[in-house]
Formats: C-alpha cells, sequence, structure tokens
C-alpha cells in the first residue's frame, strides 16, 4: 500500500477536492483499495508478530492494565476528535480557512483532554482497584495531544484519495512501536512496554503525517463557515461514543468485576482476531466513505459498489474468521503458546462476532458517506441497549461468558442494522442480505470442516492440528464455490482484485452500472476497506 514516503506533489493547499471524472473515480478508488490493503497487509503481519513475541514476555496481567488504560483513554480520544476529521473528509469543499480551524479546534481538545486525563487518573485507578493504572493513564493522555495534532494532516490526506502515504505511515509507525515494545519486554519493563509502543506508535504517525502533509496551519479566524462542520461533527461524536462504550462494555465489565488477569486473556483472544480484522476493514472506511461522498447523486453506481464490497469483504475476511473459529484451539498454542490455552473459546466466539460486523459494516459508510449522523446516532443508542443486554447477562459466567455475549448481540445487530438503515435512505437491502447469506453457507462450511479436521486429529502436534484444519477448510471452501452463485460471487471479486492490483487498468466496472444498455451482474464483487472512524475502533 505505498504510493510515496513523499508526496509528487504538493497537497493543495486550499483544501479543495481535486476533481475527477467518474471514471477517474473508479480507477482512483481500485488503486486506493489495492494499496491500503497491501499495506493493511504488512501492518497485520506486524501486529500478529507483535501479540506472539509480547505473549511470551509478558504476563495477562501486564495486557488487562493496559487494556483499562486504553478504554478509559478512548473513550476520552472521542471527544478529542470531535468528529471534525469525518467531516473534513466528507465535505464537498473546504477552504484553506476552514482547515485552519478544524486543526486549532482538535488541538484544543486534545491539550484540554490531556489535562482530565492527568486529573483523573488517579480516581480511575481507585475505581478499579489497581494503583498501577495512575501512571499508565497519565502516560496515556500524552496520545490526546500527538492525535489532536495529527488529526487534520492525516484527514487532509485521506480526502486527497493519496491512500499510498496514509499507509506507508501507519505500517512505519507501527514497526517502531513493535521495536520499541520488544526491546523494553525484553529488558523486563513489564505493562511500560505496552505504554511505550501506544506513545512511539502515536509520535512517529505525528511526524509522518506532517512531513506529507507539507501543509502550515495559520491563525484561526472567524467567520469561515466552521458551523457546518462542527455540526456535523457533533452529531456524529454522539454516536462514536456510544458505539465506543458498547464496543467496550466487555473490556469495562471484565476490568471492573474479574480483574487484570481475566481482562488480559480476553485482550489476547481479541488482539489475536479482532484487531488484525479491524485494520483490514478500518482502510475500507479510508477509501468507501470519500468514494461514496462522491456517489450520492448516482444511486445505482453506489448500490453496486455497496453490494460488490459486501461480498469482497465476506469471501475474504468472514471465511479467514471461520477458519479461525474452527481451528482455535492449535491456533492459540502455536500463536502464543501453552499458558494461553484458555483464550481459545473467546477466540472461536469472537471470530462469529467479527463474521456478522464485517457483514453489516457497508451499512455504516453509507451513514457517514451521505451525513445520516442523527440517524446513526439513533441506531447506535439501540444497538449498545443491546450489547448492554448481551454482555451484562454473559458476564455472570465469566470470560468465556462474556465473549459469547459480545458474539450473540453482533448476530442480532447484523439483520436490525440493515433493516434500521432501509428506513432512513435507499440502500439495496435485498441484495445485500442474499449476498450474506451465500457467503455465510460458503464461510460455515469451511469453518466446519476445518473443526472437523481437527478435533480428528487430537494428539498431533499443534502445527500440525492447524495445518490439518486449514487445509481442509479450504478445501471444503473450493467445493463450496462450486455453486454457480458463489462462482459468480468469486469471479466478481477477483475481477476487483485485478483492478486493484493494477496501477492503470481501465475504469471501475461500477462506472459501466449507470450506463444504458450495460447489464451488469447485481452480485459481482469487490473493495476493501472499512472502519471509517478511528474512534470506532477497539483499543
Amino acid at each position: 500500500m505505498r504510493e510515496s514516503t513523499a508526496p509528487a506533489v504538493p497537497a493543495p493547499s486550499q483544501g479543495d477536492t481535486v476533481g475527477r471524472s467518474p471514471e477517474g473515480l473508479g480507477r482512483a478508488a481500485a488503486r486506493g483499495a489495492g494499496v491500503t490493503l497491501a499495506g493493511q497487509g504488512l501492518r497485520i503481519l506486524l501486529q500478529l508478530a507483535s501479540v506472539v513475541v509480547l505473549a511470551r514476555l509478558l504476563s495477562p496481567e501486564d495486557y488487562g492494565l493496559l487494556a483499562v488504560g486504553l478504554v478509559v483513554v478512548g473513550i476520552g480520544e472521542v471527544f478529542r476528535d470531535l468528529g471534525l476529521s469525518t467531516a473534513a473528509i466528507r465535505a464537498p469543499k473546504l477552504s484553506a480557512a476552514q482547515r485552519d480551524g478544524l486543526f486549532w479546534l482538535n488541538v484544543t481538545a486534545g491539550l484540554a483532554l490531556a489535562g482530565v486525563a492527568v486529573l483523573a487518573a488517579e480516581p480511575v485507578a481507585g475505581a478499579f482497584g489497581e494503583a498501577e493504572l495512575t501512571g499508565v493513564v497519565r502516560c496515556l493522555a500524552l496520545t490526546f495531544v500527538l492525535n489532536g495534532l495529527a488529526a487534520q494532516y492525516r484527514a487532509g490526506l485521506i480526502r486527497d484519495l493519496r491512500f499510498g502515504g496514509v499507509a506507508g505511515c501507519d505500517l512505519a509507525a507501527q514497526l517502531a512501536a513493535f521495536g520499541v515494545a520488544i526491546s523494553a519486554a525484553a529488558a523486563g519493563a513489564g505493562y511500560w512496554a505496552l505504554v511505550a509502543q501506544q506513545l512511539t506508535q502515536g509520535t512517529v504517525a505525528l511526524v509522518i503525517v506532517v512531513r506529507l502533509g507539507r501543509w502550515r496551519p495559520r491563525r484561526p479566524r472567524r467567520g469561515v463557515g466552521l458551523t457546518p462542520l462542527v455540526r456535523f461533527g457533533s452529531g456524529l461524536t454522539g454516536t462514536q461514543l456510544v458505539y465506543y462504550v458498547g464496543n467496550n462494555l466487555d473490556n469495562l465489565l471484565l476490568g471492573l468485576t474479574a480483574g487484570p488477569a481475566a481482562l488480559g486473556i480476553y485482550n489476547r483472544g481479541f488482539q489475536l482476531l479482532m484487531t488484525p480484522l479491524n485494520q483490514l476493514r478500518s482502510p475500507a472506511t479510508t477509501v468507501a466513505v470519500p468514494v461514496l461522498s462522491r456517489l450520492q447523486d448516482d444511486p445505482d453506481r453506489a448500490a453496486e459498489y455497496l453490494r460488490r464490497s459486501q461480498l469482497a469483504l465476506g469471501y475474504s475476511l468472514v471465511a479467514g474468521m471461520a477458519l479461525a473459529a474452527g481451528a482455535a484451539g492449535p491456533l492459540v498454542d502455536v500463536m502464543l503458546g501453552d499458558r494461553w490455552t484458555e483464550v481459545a473459546p473467546v477466540l472461536a466466539l469472537l471470530a462469529v462476532a467479527g463474521s456478522a460486523q464485517t457483514l453489516s459494516f457497508v451499512g455504516y459508510w453509507v451513514y457517514l458517506s451521505r451525513g445520516l449522523s442523527g440517524a446513526l446516532f439513533r441506531y447506535t443508542l439501540v444497538s449498545l441497549v443491546l450489547s448492554a443486554v448481551c454482555i451484562g447477562v454473559g458476564s455472570r459466567f465469566g470470560v468465556v461468558g462474556v465473549a459469547a455475549g459480545y458474539a450473540t448481540a453482533a448476530l442480532i445487530e447484523w439483520p436490525l442494522s440493515l433493516w434500521w438503515l432501509s428506513r432512513t435512505t435507499v440502500v439495496p437491502v435485498r441484495d445485500l442480505y442474499l449476498g450474506a447469506l451465500r457467503v455465510t453457507a460458503c464461510a460455515g462450511t469451511a469453518g466446519a470442516a476445518c473443526f472437523a479436521a481437527t478435533q480428528m486429529s487430537v494428539g498431533w502436534p499443534s502445527a500440525g492440528r492447524l495445518a490439518a484444519g486449514l487445509l481442509t477448510g479450504l478445501a471444503a471452501y473450493a467445493l463450496a464455490a462450486v455453486a454457480p452463485p458463489i462462482r459468480r460471487d468469486l469471479a466478481g471479486v477477483a475481477a476487483w482484485g485485478r483492478q486493484m492490483a493494477s496501477r492503470r487498468g481501465g475504469g471501475d466496472p461500477s462506472d459501466r452500472v449507470a450506463q444504458p444498455g450495460n447489464q451488469v451482474s447485481r452480485t459481482r464483487s469487490p473493495e476493501s476497506s472499512a472502519c471509517s472512524s478511528e474512534q470506532a475502533e477497539r483499543p
């Protein structure tokens, strides 16, 4: 996902979107998706390496302390951004004065929240009964300042569709942070190695986006038209806060009721599976939101983009989740070691949750790209109540119960989310449901075959069981692809993949949808990227 470490030309000083023809936009979207996915693939390899190595150097308690600290600080991070990054990305036009104003709003919020976090650290530590949290929260407060400074630089790169620069920045920051964490953990720093990893990643990312942006903010001025941007961001902030709390109820409940060790077990399952998944879905939003924003006046092409995006995410990510669930036991043994066996059932349940979330993810792009922050907020409140009930009931049964509650809520939310969205705006709901069912059937077959193989090979070394399960699951996936509907879906995904891999290819296939006389299959698939605002991601 590399474009270049420095922009070929300076980013437009006015921040205005570069004009693109529909065909040019299609090519930019396809290339951006390919570049973004390539970079995320490298980031996932680094993430997995970090999980594998650090799991052998640190304890569940170390991970539990950091998880609690990140959940607490993450709530403040939602307010720090104020939804202004997304507001800047989706604005049809953004003047230099508006961009300056957004920058200073983000910086001011970051400084204010850093101060609040420092003052609140001791009470937070007392609430969780962990004195060590005082120092952890105070150090992590610096991330508010770093992210506040970087927010509009990063938004500018995304707005200009410079996905290669964003990908390179993320990869370099993660690599530097990985090196620092490994060194500190090997030296016996314990949970401070994880804190250092977070701060290093934020610092390196800031330096790189400033270098790539080649933009110097000026003094803020009044009367430049910030009100609509702030209004949109405010509505989105409420949604992100509710979403964040709902998405972190599991961590909060475990931290308060079961302690750092149990939370550390749960966190390892999340880091091993859900963090790589989020790293694949997050850039999908990075690509999809600006593209769908430009397709608001072309509902046919927008609908085709959503159909193909869901299928591409489903036949790749959901299939991967199914294999991970089927091979959870040997996978945990190989990746984390013998002392982390309790992670296996958690991993399997989180894979189910991740699959359901991925199938409904395209709806989130629609809310953001069409400016439906109010409708998104109302739906997110409903999903928060649902998550609270499911996770609350599950918490009575410990770590596995919390994971089961999280998965149950995700399974219920998948069909509900698309139905709710259809009441607000026009989306191809029927096609999305049917596509998701085909994906589920294919992935479920592969996951069941994988699980059966791991059970029949009990007594083998863990690596052998894992290999047997994965090979059997992939074989079942290939057999399922013989079915004509699934074969057509996969052909569409492959065609989009070739489009993404090509630096010079023709137009986006969706460009042809709106042209008379062109019959494009409604089930053809493609794209990538996902979880939009970073505040929606788990820490």
